[in-house]
């Protein structure tokens, strides 16, 4: 495995984590519970397509066979993605989602950070640019949670059902592979353990903060940064992919 080899695969990693967690915020549009958040639900969604855009554009940069972006994001079977298994989940309620989108946003917000000082300068200049919105991302999470927490019995209740429910997936966001112990050697990446910590402080700080227990769990699930994946991929690509699939090459 060579640097360029693993760099491509970390990259197409951060763009599809991105592009998968963008396609399912966008099913809520016009399914907000208030219309506010519809909009910044949207909005993060936007966000997301943007980080994962950069993400496939400096990939096909690495891969330099005349693939673009959008042959990244969209002509790629569901074994060829590398996404984390939290992010393809199903939405579920507006707590679920929320739920979801904390995991994530508090995972990616230290990784982000920490990439900041990568020797590679386009990794750096994208995270860079990502972090200020991912950091949005996690601030808001976070406030609909401890509101959820001390709400009502109901709202504590979804809460807590969707983080006994998604915690399972967690480990898998810090799995790490070959491709990993190349870039770490070569200063571009860092060992997911030290963003561990940063995600676990900042998971305790907003559970204790909206009444959340870390539930215990012996079915924890992983696989994504090796392309293994639940069910729920292919059903969500066949859609995402649906229109560049029946009309190749097509372009706006």
């Amino acid at each position: 495995m060579n640097t360029q080899e693993a760099l491509l695969n970390f990259c197409l990693r951060l763009a599809d984590n991105n592009m998968i967690a963008a396609q399912r915020l966008a099913e809520w549009c016009s399914r907000g519970p208030i219309l506010e958040e519809d909009l910044a639900l949207t909005n993060i969604s936007l966000d997301l397509f943007g980080q994962a855009e950069n993400f496939y554009e400096y990939a096909a940069t690495l891969q330099n066979n005349g693939k673009t972006a959008d042959d990244l994001a969209f002509l790629r079977s569901e074994r060829e993605y590398f996404n984390n298994l939290l992010v393809e989940q199903p939405n579920g309620d507006f707590a679920f989602s929320t739920m979801k989108q904390f995991l994530y946003a508090a995972f990616a917000k230290p990784l982000y950070e920490a990439l900041q000082a990568s020797k590679d300068e386009t990794l750096k200049g994208i995270t860079s640019k990502a972090v200020k919105e991912i950091k949005y991302h996690l601030r808001h999470s976070s406030e609909w949670l401890v509101r959820f927490g001390n709400g009502t019995e109901e709202s504590l209740k979804r809460s807590q059902t969707a983080l006994n429910e998604l915690w399972r997936y967690t480990d898998d966001m810090f799995l790490m592979n070959d491709n990993d112990k190349a870039l770490i050697e070569a200063g571009i990446s860092i060992d997911l353990n030290t963003v561990k910590a940063s995600f676990m402080a900042t998971v305790n700080e907003i559970f204790k903060a909206a009444h959340l227990s870390i539930p215990e769990t012996n079915n924890i699930i992983t696989g994504g940064c090796n392309a293994i994946h639940s069910e729920h991929l292919g059903v969500m690509l066949c859609e995402m992919q649906y229109l560049q699939r029946a009309h190749p090459g097509a372009q706006w």
